[in-house]
């Protein structure tokens, strides 16, 4: 009898042991080479977990390898993914400046309040500004300060219901930056009286800025938009036209409230000419957006109505943000829309 397991086939043949010369009877030989039988079949296994058995420590290492190169990958990942998404971000921003970068922005009452938001906004987009305002001291101080940061800008002295101003406003945008792509109609005025109290001189004041102004700035402005836009960016291209006209009205545009009838009568009247202007001069690519601002936090409604919180007011920061967002929008045109503090006492 041989000492082979039976696995000889699949294994390594172990090394024999020579058993030694003995004058054991058959029977205790026979369990003497049982025995060793036993011995050779437990070094086998020995020897078998020693082949294919892995060693518990070096496993370990190799789980904890593999578990950190997935921490490592994930991280990756990650860090990737953030990096993508901050291109995409970085891009959308490109884009949107250079929706505005050379585009020249003409803004009345440009000087305070909404018009100073919008002029800062649109010249950190890019935008070149003329700066308009009745007030020509403070609208070279707003420009002055564009300036100072690195946009192009230029200060203009405008009464806006004057028509050989308005006429000269939009020939000195011209001279300063070659070109008219958007007008901003947003200086405004008021005189809050009762209608017994109010004179014939104070109507006609609110209703030359708030009415006559804007229809005498368009005229002007769309004049060159349908003759020249094509031709610097502002329309479809071969001269056919094209520019933005941005008139801000109010709240006081949908609703009325007492002694403002003059503020009314221009703002509803505002809207009107807004919504004629779009139908009129959608043609030429000019396109025409009413802005309906509800309350903000400036002194044209606060030195008016001291009673007011200004907490329930808006910042005309967000207005801007809003006309920014218009101006920014390729081939559709917003033709009206309404922009409200959460808290607006003068909107149901």
């Amino acid at each position: 009898m041989h000492n082979t397991p039976p696995h000889d086939l699949a294994q390594p043949t172990l090394p024999q042991p020579t058993l030694p010369q003995s004058n054991m009877a058959p029977t205790d030989f026979a369990q003497a080479e049982m025995a060793q039988h036993a011995v050779d079949e437990h070094q086998l296994g020995q020897h078998q977990l020693g082949q294919h058995q892995p060693d518990l420590h070096q496993l370990d290492q190799q789980r904890g390898g593999q578990h950190s190169g997935a921490q490592h990958s994930g991280a990756q990942h990650s860090g990737d993914q953030r990096k993508a998404d901050q291109r995409k971000a970085d891009q959308r921003k490109a884009d949107q400046h250079r929706g505005l970068a050379g585009k020249s922005v003409l803004i009345t009452g440009a000087a305070s309040g909404l018009g100073s938001a919008l002029a800062r906004l649109l010249a950190a987009a890019g935008a070149d500004i003329a700066v308009a305002d009745i007030r020509h001291y403070h609208a070279e101080a707003v420009a002055g300060a564009l300036r100072e940061g690195g946009a192009r800008a230029h200060a203009i002295g405008l009464d806006v219901g004057d028509p050989r101003s308005a006429e000269r406003a939009v020939r000195e945008t011209l001279e300063a930056f070659g070109r008219l792509d958007v007008l901003v109609n947003n200086a405004g005025t008021d005189v809050t009286l009762p209608i017994d109290e109010l004179s014939a001189d104070d109507w006609l004041r609110v209703i030359n800025t708030n009415l006559n102004g804007p229809f005498l700035m368009s005229k002007f402005a769309a004049a060159h938009m349908r003759r020249d836009g094509g031709d610097n960016g502002g329309g479809h291209g071969g001269g056919h036209g094209g520019g933005h006209i941005i008139n801000v009205c109010s709240t006081a545009a949908k609703r009325a409230w007492p002694n403002a009838s003059a503020y009314h009568a221009s703002k509803w009247g505002l809207l009107g000419l807004s919504h004629a202007l779009h139908a009129e001069l959608r043609q030429y690519g000019i396109k025409v957006t009413a802005v309906v601002a509800g309350g903000m936090r400036t002194p044209f409604l606060l030195d008016r109505f001291p009673e007011l919180d200004p907490a329930t007011l808006q910042d005309p920061a967000n207005v801007a943000e809003a006309i920014k967002a218009v101006l920014l929008l390729p081939e559709s045109v917003v033709a009206e829309i309404t922009v409200l503090p959460l808290q607006e006492s003068s909107w149901p």
